[in-house]
C-alpha cells in the first residue's frame, strides 16, 4: 500500500492537440560555481510540453534541475540556450512588462506561502491585487471575485477580513491556490507546493487542485521530490537527474514499469506503510549503495559525456560512462534515455524474485 492512490476524480489522459499550452526545447540553464571557474548546468537540454487541460508532472531530488524549468519559464532563472513557448509566443527573455501580461495566462504556487504573501495585508487584499494589476478598480465587482475565489478553494467569504497568519498551513497554501486562480490562468505552475504539509492535508490539496481542473481546460506543471504525490495527479512525468530528462511518457507507464534505473530507485525509496516492507527497501537499498563501485558521494560528480546517472547505477557500463544515451522509444510508449534498457529490468526482477 502506498501513500496515496490513484486519484479517483483524475480525467483520464486525452490525445493531444497539435498544439502545446507550454513549450520547452533544449533549455539550459548554467550557473557559475561560487569560487572557481567551472559551470554546473542546472538544466541540461530539457525538452517538455504541456497541453491544454493536463497534468505533466516533473520528479526528481533535490539538485536534479526541476525547480530550475519553473524559474526559467517564470523568468526567474538565466536561459542560456534553448527557448520557451507559452501559447505559442516565444517568452525565453521577455522582460517584465511582458511578463505582466503573461500572467493572465500563467500563474504559480510556490512551497511556501508565507513568502508569498504581505503580512501586512488582509488576505482580501493580497487576493484582489492580481485583479487590479489587470484593470479592475475597487468596488463590489471586486470583492464579489474575491469572495468567489475564497469559496472556489473551501473557505468563508469572510476570511477576506483576516490576515496570513490566523491561517493554517493547509488554509494558506488553499490561499495561495485561490489567488493564482483568481485571474482565471490557462496554467499553473505548482513548485512543491504540498511538500510542506502533512500528509493528509496534501491528499486535500491534490484533490482540490484536480476539481478546479475540472470542466475547464486548466493544465499544471506540477513539481514535486515525492514521486508518489507526482503519480497521484500527474497525467505524464518527467524524470530529472541532474538537469537532464531519464524518462518521460504517460504516468501509469512511468510509475508502473519504470523504464530507467533512477525511476526505479525512486519508486524503491518511497516510504509505504506496512513496517516489514520499509525495513526489507531500507536493507536493500543500504546493500547497493554498497555495491555500487565508486560509492554513493560519486553521484555529484559525472562525465559531462556520459550518462549523468551512470556513477550510482548498479548497471552502468563503460558504454555509460563515454556516451550521452538518448531518449528512445519504449514499449509501454514512454521514453528513456538508458543503453541498457529493457536488459536492466531483467536483472533487476530476477534479483526480486531471488530475494523474495
Amino acid at each position: 500500500m502506498t501513500q496515496f492512490e490513484q486519484c479517483p476524480s483524475q480525467p483520464q489522459l486525452a490525445p493531444q492537440p497539435a498544439a502545446s499550452l507550454l513549450k520547452v526545447h533544449d533549455l539550459q540553464v548554467h550557473y557559475r560555481r561560487r569560487g572557481s571557474q567551472s559551470i554546473l548546468k542546472a538544466s541540461d537540454q530539457v525538452s517538455l510540453d504541456v497541453f491544454p487541460g493536463e497534468t505533466v508532472g516533473v520528479v526528481g531530488e533535490s539538485g536534479s534541475g526541476k525547480s530550475t524549468v519553473a524559474k526559467a519559464a517564470l523568468g526567474l532563472a538565466p536561459v542560456h540556450a534553448g527557448t520557451i513557448q507559452l501559447a505559442g509566443r516565444d517568452i525565453t527573455h521577455l522582460g517584465p512588462r511582458g511578463r505582466r501580461d503573461l500572467s493572465k495566462i500563467m500563474q504559480v504556487v510556490f512551497q511556501d506561502p508565507n513568502a508569498s504573501f504581505n503580512p501586512y495585508l488582509t488576505v482580501g487584499r493580497s487576493l484582489a491585487e492580481p485583479l487590479e494589476v489587470h484593470g479592475l478598480r475597487p468596488g463590489p465587482e471586486l470583492r464579489q471575485r474575491v469572495a468567489q475565489a475564497l469559496e472556489r478553494v473551501g473557505l468563508p467569504p469572510e476570511a477576506a477580513e483576516r490576515f496570513l497568519s490566523q491561517f493554517s498551513g493547509g488554509q494558506k497554501q488553499r490561499l495561495a491556490i485561490a489567488r493564482a486562480l483568481i485571474v482565471d490562468p490557462q496554467l499553473v505552475i505548482c513548485d512543491e507546493a504540498v511538500s510542506a504539509l502533512d500528509l493528509s492535508i496534501q491528499a486535500q490539496i491534490l484533490n482540490l487542485l484536480v476539481e478546479q481542473q475540472r470542466g475547464r481546460q486548466l493544465s499544471y506543471l506540477f513539481i514535486s521530490h515525492d514521486i508518489e504525490v507526482v503519480r497521484y495527479i500527474s497525467d505524464r512525468i518527467y524524470v530529472l537527474y541532474l538537469g537532464q530528462v531519464m524518462e518521460t511518457g504517460p504516468a501509469a507507464a512511468v510509475t508502473g514499469s519504470p523504464a530507467h534505473p533512477y525511476t526505479r530507485e525512486l519508486l524503491d525509496s518511497a516510504p509505504v506503510a506496512d513496517p516489514r516492507i520499509q525495513r526489507r527497501r531500507n536493507a536493500e537499498e543500504t546493500q547497493r549503495k554498497a555495491e555500487r563501485p565508486e560509492g554513493i558521494a560519486s553521484a555529484v560528480v559525472s562525465s559531462p559525456q556520459g550518462c549523468p546517472f551512470a556513477p550510482r547505477c548498479l548497471y552502468a557500463s563503460d558504454l555509460c560512462r563515454a556516451e550521452r544515451p538518448p531518449l528512445r522509444l519504449t514499449g509501454q510508449g514512454s521514453l528513456v534515455a538508458c543503453h541498457h534498457y529493457p536488459d536492466w529490468q531483467i536483472n533487476y526482477n530476477q534479483n526480486q524474485g531471488t530475494s523474495a
